[in-house]
């Protein structure tokens, strides 16, 4: 990902800047850190991009595995109302639909546990990359004043 790279350049920046003795403090190059904090701002939009495409991705593997469901419920009510006729046919049937249908909602179920822990797990990693970036230019501001 670009935007570890620029913080990764920051960083190195900073690191290597002259220390002003007994503060704690250091110098750094303002146009420098003003390119860099650009270039975050630049790059930004594309982690924030990537972080909807999953959101819509994950909304819609959830209506195609509601959508399969219901395609699975029906197939199962189609195969009943053709063998109601005969009764031990009809037994079958029922557990057979049964089973089809608690197969179905598993499957959706752990398709929307998947999708929502995929989505978390990449909206998180933002969160923590912007959250990052946010503590270095707070940080930076501080020293800049």
């Amino acid at each position: 990902m670009e935007m570890l790279s620029i913080l990764e350049t920051l960083e190195d920046l900073v690191e290597k800047s002259v220390s002003v003795p007994f503060s704690g403090k250091c110098v750094v190059d303002r146009e420098e850190i003003l390119e860099i904090i650009k270039e975050i701002r630049l790059k930004l939009p594309d982690d924030i991009k990537q972080a909807k495409w999953v959101k819509d991705e994950r909304q819609r593997i959830l209506l195609e595995a509601q959508k399969e469901a219901n395609n699975i419920v029906g197939d199962a009510e189609n195969q009943i109302a053709a063998l109601v006729d005969e009764h031990e046919i009809t037994k079958k049937a029922y557990e057979q639909s049964d089973e089809i249908i608690s197969n179905a909602q598993k499957n959706a179920r752990e398709i929307r546990l998947g999708t929502k822990e995929y989505a978390d797990s990449v909206l998180n990693k933002v969160e923590e990359i912007l959250g990052d970036t946010l503590e270095v230019i707070r940080q930076n501001r501080e020293e800049l004043k």
